[in-house]
């Protein structure tokens, strides 16, 4: 995987990118299909039969809701067909495997066997793209694109594909086909697409081996200040991986001439949780508004049905970010604190002073993320019991110690990199120094984690397995 990483960043990516831009302007969706089709391919070749069956799918499902556009109960049929082919692909790939795991308790059903399919990587994100594609079309919100080959481009965009952020039809409907290119729009993908690998390789990976530490270790003889160094570190790790990936996806794009939406907005300086969902996968938050959320009603039919809408949302939410029960309760959990909020702590925390707001969002987030890194449920419980000192193994140990004295260094740096703060020093430069600073920036960054990758073993991106 080490390898596969460096080929795409020194081979690959400049090979795509020089085929890309040599193409003629008519050409370049099908430059940019090969190159996502060959990307996707290289390490998963079986299962691009699944992207060709979601190209053709949806994008006859989108001609067909032009076609009964006067008819809305047929319009609506359509409609509903796409939706169950997306989720049934969804279902059969990742969650199949747990239903039979589950089924199998009960003697009358205790001779199913699981299939033992690997999960295509991404495909939790681009069978929720191509669910966008055909209900824009129905709402009027996008035109069906005649073009296959673009409506392919758009499925496989091979710079978001693997972990977001979620792209809906809409947003990319006209850049499909009239997106701009210039040099200075390029020079800023390349800084972001900077910005992202260094968050990766230099940040998560770094403060993901402390998280492996106390994951790995029995909870029984985990100390308080263990387990919170441990979800600590594990709630760095997966803000700098995602957001990493996120903007390396952004940057990718701006190369290639889109524009994709921000998926993060420094959460973790959020004031309620209900702020930091607002900042947090801003994508995948948007995508459960527009198409569940809002058709259930939103906020339109009064506070009980909103708050079972919320409900609603946050369990398939979970459910989405895998096969476990815990992903289950980790959702619940967070609609439990998004409904109390909107009862009463909301109006609470503003008569509070901000430091203990953000004590309060921090607190409760990182509770939540002990459920999220943890799928055994035994295990999550006796570690949230070490969280609580309810283990008996006491408040810290010299492991700690030694652990915090490695780490010393690495923590003060994540916690400014995930406020806005350096975001800010850079804008008060004066406009010349700006782009030099920039560019030294970048080009240290770039340096810094090539030489990392080639030492490393390997690491993937925490949302492949999604």
């Amino acid at each position: 995987m080490v390898f596969s990483s460096l080929m795409f960043l020194f081979v690959y990516l400049p090979i795509t990118l020089a085929v890309y831009y040599l193409a003629p302007l008519k050409l370049r969706n099908l430059a940019l299909l090969i190159a996502s089709l060959v990307f996707y391919g290289w390490g998963e070749p079986v299962y691009i039969v699944i992207m060709f069956a979601s190209i053709a799918i949806d994008y006859t499902h989108g001609f067909l809701v032009e076609k009964y556009r006067a008819d809305d109960r047929k319009a609506r049929r359509v409609v509903l067909s796409s939706v169950l082919f997306n989720l049934a692909l969804l279902f059969f790939f990742k969650y199949f495997d747990f239903a039979v795991d589950n089924l199998r308790r009960i003697p009358a059903l205790s001779g199913l066997r699981p299939l033992g399919l690997t999960l295509p990587i991404g495909i939790s994100f681009y069978t929720f793209q191509t669910m966008s594609y055909t209900i824009d079309v129905y709402r009027g919100q996008a035109r069906a694109q005649k073009n296959i080959v673009t409506f392919g481009a758009f499925v496989t965009l091979f710079p978001q594909l693997i972990a977001g952020p979620i792209l809906q039809y809409r947003d990319l409907d006209r850049q499909l086909t009239d997106r701009t290119h210039s040099a200075e729009k390029f020079a800023s993908g390349v800084e972001i697409f900077c910005v992202g690998l260094a968050k990766k390789v230099l940040l998560a990976n770094s403060i993901g081996s402390l998280w492996d530490v106390y994951k790995a270790m029995d909870p029984a003889s985990l100390t308080a200040l263990g387990a919170w160094m441990g979800v600590i570190a594990f709630s760095f790790q997966i803000y700098f991986d995602f957001s990493g990936y996120s903007d390396m996806a952004v940057g990718l794009g701006r190369m290639f001439g889109f524009e994709f939406m921000r998926n993060f907005n420094y959460p973790y300086i959020s004031r309620s949780i209900t702020e930091f969902w607002r900042r947090w996968h801003i994508s995948l938050g948007a995508w459960f508004r527009n198409y569940v959320y809002i058709p259930l009603g939103g906020n339109r039919r009064g506070i009980a049905r909103q708050l079972l809408n919320i409900l609603t949302v946050w369990a398939a939410t979970g459910f989405w970010h895998g096969a476990s029960w815990n992903f289950l309760l980790w959702g619940l959990y967070f609609a439990a604190l998004l409904m109390l909020e909107k009862l009463f702590l909301l109006r609470w925390l503003e008569k509070v002073p901000r430091a203990l707001q953000h004590v309060y969002a921090l607190f409760f987030v990182a509770v939540g993320w002990a459920l999220f890194g943890l799928e055994d449920l035994a295990h999550c419980g006796a570690y949230l019991a070490a969280m609580f000192g309810g283990n008996g193994a006491g408040l810290w140990s010299a492991l700690d110690g030694y652990e915090l004295s490695n780490y010393a260094a690495i923590l003060p740096a994540l916690a400014v990199g995930s406020t806005p703060l350096m975001a800010s020093l850079l804008r008060r430069l004066p406009e010349r120094a700006r782009g030099g600073v920039a560019l030294a920036l970048t080009a240290l960054a770039l340096t810094a984690c090539t030489a990392y990758l080639v030492d490393a073993t390997y690491n993937p991106f925490l949302y492949f397995r999604f």
